[in-house]
Protein backbone atom coordinates (compact mmCIF):
# COMPACT_ATOMS: atom_id res chain seq x y z
CA UNK A 1 0.00 0.00 0.00
CA UNK A 2 2.87 2.24 0.56
CA UNK A 3 3.66 4.33 -2.62
CA UNK A 4 7.84 5.94 -3.19
CA UNK A 5 6.50 8.82 -2.52
CA UNK A 6 4.84 8.04 0.56
CA UNK A 7 7.98 6.53 2.12
CA UNK A 8 10.19 9.55 0.79
CA UNK A 9 8.30 11.51 2.84
CA UNK A 10 7.91 9.40 6.06
CA UNK A 11 12.43 9.50 5.53
CA UNK A 12 12.14 12.94 4.85
CA UNK A 13 10.04 13.86 8.13
CA UNK A 14 12.03 11.45 10.35
CA UNK A 15 15.63 12.78 8.84
CA UNK A 16 14.38 16.50 9.96
CA UNK A 17 13.34 15.23 13.43
CA UNK A 18 16.91 13.55 14.05
CA UNK A 19 18.40 17.17 13.24
CA UNK A 20 15.70 18.83 15.33
CA UNK A 21 16.73 20.11 19.17
CA UNK A 22 16.46 17.54 21.38
CA UNK A 23 13.89 19.65 23.53
CA UNK A 24 12.09 19.78 20.56
CA UNK A 25 11.35 16.14 19.58
CA UNK A 26 11.17 15.23 23.22
CA UNK A 27 7.86 18.08 23.62
CA UNK A 28 6.06 16.22 20.21
CA UNK A 29 7.07 13.05 21.62
CA UNK A 30 5.11 13.74 24.83
CA UNK A 31 2.54 15.73 22.62
CA UNK A 32 2.02 12.43 20.49
CA UNK A 33 2.05 10.11 23.54
CA UNK A 34 -0.12 11.46 25.90
CA UNK A 35 -1.77 14.56 23.71
CA UNK A 36 -5.39 12.58 23.20
CA UNK A 37 -5.53 13.73 27.37
CA UNK A 38 -6.19 17.48 25.92
CA UNK A 39 -9.31 16.30 23.93
CA UNK A 40 -10.56 14.32 27.08
CA UNK A 41 -10.40 17.58 29.80
CA UNK A 42 -11.87 19.13 26.54
CA UNK A 43 -14.95 17.03 26.76
CA UNK A 44 -15.01 17.66 30.34
CA UNK A 45 -15.29 21.40 29.95
CA UNK A 46 -18.08 21.35 26.97
CA UNK A 47 -19.87 19.00 29.12
CA UNK A 48 -19.31 21.27 32.38
CA UNK A 49 -20.59 24.22 30.57
CA UNK A 50 -23.68 22.18 28.52
CA UNK A 51 -24.71 21.75 32.19
CA UNK A 52 -26.63 25.02 31.83
CA UNK A 53 -27.52 24.56 28.02
CA UNK A 54 -30.51 23.28 26.54
CA UNK A 55 -31.20 19.55 26.31
CA UNK A 56 -30.18 18.85 22.65
CA UNK A 57 -26.37 20.82 23.60
CA UNK A 58 -26.18 18.34 26.64
CA UNK A 59 -26.87 15.07 24.88
CA UNK A 60 -24.36 16.15 21.95
CA UNK A 61 -21.66 17.00 25.05
CA UNK A 62 -22.50 13.51 26.54
CA UNK A 63 -22.14 11.80 23.34
CA UNK A 64 -18.44 12.92 22.63
CA UNK A 65 -16.80 10.11 24.22
CA UNK A 66 -19.25 7.43 22.70
CA UNK A 67 -18.54 8.92 19.37
CA UNK A 68 -14.87 8.44 19.84
CA UNK A 69 -15.29 4.95 21.52
CA UNK A 70 -17.09 3.59 18.19
CA UNK A 71 -14.38 5.41 15.96
CA UNK A 72 -11.79 3.55 17.70
CA UNK A 73 -13.48 0.38 17.61
CA UNK A 74 -14.09 1.22 13.36
CA UNK A 75 -10.30 2.13 13.08
CA UNK A 76 -9.72 -0.72 14.64
CA UNK A 77 -11.37 -3.32 12.43
CA UNK A 78 -9.81 -1.35 9.71
CA UNK A 79 -6.48 -1.88 10.96
CA UNK A 80 -6.87 -5.79 11.41
CA UNK A 81 -8.01 -5.75 8.39
CA UNK A 82 -4.93 -4.33 6.33
CA UNK A 83 -2.45 -5.40 8.89
CA UNK A 84 0.56 -2.88 7.73
CA UNK A 85 3.70 -2.53 9.57
CA UNK A 86 4.63 -0.02 11.28
CA UNK A 87 7.74 1.91 8.56
CA UNK A 88 9.84 2.23 11.50
CA UNK A 89 9.95 -1.61 10.51
CA UNK A 90 10.20 -1.80 6.93
CA UNK A 91 12.02 0.82 6.16
CA UNK A 92 14.56 0.50 9.29
CA UNK A 93 15.27 4.38 9.99
CA UNK A 94 16.25 5.81 13.20
CA UNK A 95 12.94 7.63 14.68
CA UNK A 96 12.52 9.44 18.12
CA UNK A 97 10.19 6.97 19.18
CA UNK A 98 11.23 3.28 20.02
CA UNK A 99 9.60 1.18 17.11
CA UNK A 100 6.37 -0.48 18.21
CA UNK A 101 6.82 -4.46 18.12
CA UNK A 102 5.35 -6.77 15.51
CA UNK A 103 1.58 -7.08 15.21
CA UNK A 104 1.48 -3.42 16.51
CA UNK A 105 -0.36 -2.07 12.92
CA UNK A 106 0.15 1.03 11.79
CA UNK A 107 -3.11 1.67 9.40
CA UNK A 108 -5.05 3.42 9.79
CA UNK A 109 -3.64 5.41 12.98
CA UNK A 110 -5.55 4.91 16.21
CA UNK A 111 -4.81 8.53 17.85
CA UNK A 112 -5.33 10.21 14.29
CA UNK A 113 -8.55 8.57 14.06
CA UNK A 114 -9.55 9.41 18.23
CA UNK A 115 -8.09 13.06 17.32
CA UNK A 116 -10.67 13.55 14.54
CA UNK A 117 -13.43 12.18 15.96
CA UNK A 118 -12.86 14.15 19.31
CA UNK A 119 -12.27 17.49 16.99
CA UNK A 120 -15.34 16.52 14.94
CA UNK A 121 -17.80 15.59 17.82
CA UNK A 122 -16.40 18.32 19.84
CA UNK A 123 -16.97 20.96 17.33
CA UNK A 124 -20.99 20.27 16.67
CA UNK A 125 -21.53 20.07 20.64
CA UNK A 126 -19.21 23.23 21.00
CA UNK A 127 -18.27 25.28 18.16
CA UNK A 128 -15.89 27.54 20.16
CA UNK A 129 -14.00 24.15 21.75
CA UNK A 130 -14.46 22.47 18.34
CA UNK A 131 -12.15 25.45 16.28
CA UNK A 132 -9.65 24.67 19.19
CA UNK A 133 -9.55 20.87 18.78
CA UNK A 134 -9.41 20.43 14.81
CA UNK A 135 -5.57 22.10 14.52
CA UNK A 136 -4.93 19.58 17.83
CA UNK A 137 -5.92 16.79 15.71
CA UNK A 138 -4.24 17.61 12.73
CA UNK A 139 -1.16 18.35 15.24
CA UNK A 140 -1.22 14.94 16.74
CA UNK A 141 -1.30 13.85 13.28
CA UNK A 142 1.84 15.38 12.37
CA UNK A 143 3.46 14.01 15.22
CA UNK A 144 2.55 10.75 14.51
CA UNK A 145 4.79 11.04 11.34
CA UNK A 146 7.31 13.15 13.16
CA UNK A 147 8.08 10.45 16.10
CA UNK A 148 8.59 7.53 13.24
CA UNK A 149 5.45 5.30 14.02
CA UNK A 150 3.22 5.99 11.34
CA UNK A 151 3.66 6.71 7.38
CA UNK A 152 1.90 10.17 6.36
CA UNK A 153 -1.27 7.88 4.59
CA UNK A 154 -1.39 5.92 7.90
CA UNK A 155 -2.48 9.26 8.99
CA UNK A 156 -4.36 10.95 6.47
CA UNK A 157 -6.80 8.28 5.95
CA UNK A 158 -7.26 7.95 10.02
CA UNK A 159 -8.35 11.47 9.94
CA UNK A 160 -10.95 11.48 7.29
CA UNK A 161 -12.34 8.05 8.51
CA UNK A 162 -12.53 9.71 12.02
CA UNK A 163 -13.95 12.26 10.78
CA UNK A 164 -16.20 10.76 8.16
CA UNK A 165 -17.56 8.43 10.95
CA UNK A 166 -18.04 10.77 13.65
CA UNK A 167 -20.28 13.48 11.98
CA UNK A 168 -22.99 11.47 11.34
CA UNK A 169 -22.77 10.08 14.87
CA UNK A 170 -22.13 13.61 15.70
CA UNK A 171 -25.48 15.11 14.06
CA UNK A 172 -27.70 12.12 14.97
CA UNK A 173 -26.65 13.04 19.10
CA UNK A 174 -28.96 15.67 19.46
CA UNK A 175 -31.73 13.12 18.93
CA UNK A 176 -30.71 11.94 22.21
CA UNK A 177 -32.00 15.18 24.28
CA UNK A 178 -35.51 13.38 25.38
CA UNK A 179 -33.37 11.31 27.48
CA UNK A 180 -31.47 14.22 29.04
CA UNK A 181 -34.74 15.77 29.87
CA UNK A 182 -35.90 12.77 31.86
CA UNK A 183 -32.47 12.62 33.91
CA UNK A 184 -33.06 15.96 34.90
CA UNK A 185 -36.13 14.64 36.45
CA UNK A 186 -34.04 12.15 38.70
CA UNK A 187 -31.35 12.34 41.01
CA UNK A 188 -28.70 12.33 38.17
CA UNK A 189 -29.98 16.05 37.43
CA UNK A 190 -26.86 17.60 38.98
CA UNK A 191 -24.49 15.89 36.33
CA UNK A 192 -27.02 17.26 33.61
CA UNK A 193 -28.42 20.20 34.69
CA UNK A 194 -26.50 23.71 36.63
CA UNK A 195 -30.10 24.76 38.08
CA UNK A 196 -30.86 23.54 41.29
CA UNK A 197 -33.54 21.88 43.14
CA UNK A 198 -36.23 24.26 44.98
Amino acid sequence: MTSQFDAGLYRWVTDLAQRTPQPLDDAVRFFSDYGLGVFAVMMLAVWWRARSADAARMAAALCVPLIVVAVYLVNDVVKSAFAEQRPCRTLHTVTVEACPPLGDYAFPSNHSAIAAAAAVALLLASRRTGLYALPLALLMGISRVWIGVHYPHDVLVALVLGALVAWPLALASRRAAPVVVRLRETKFRALVSSATTA
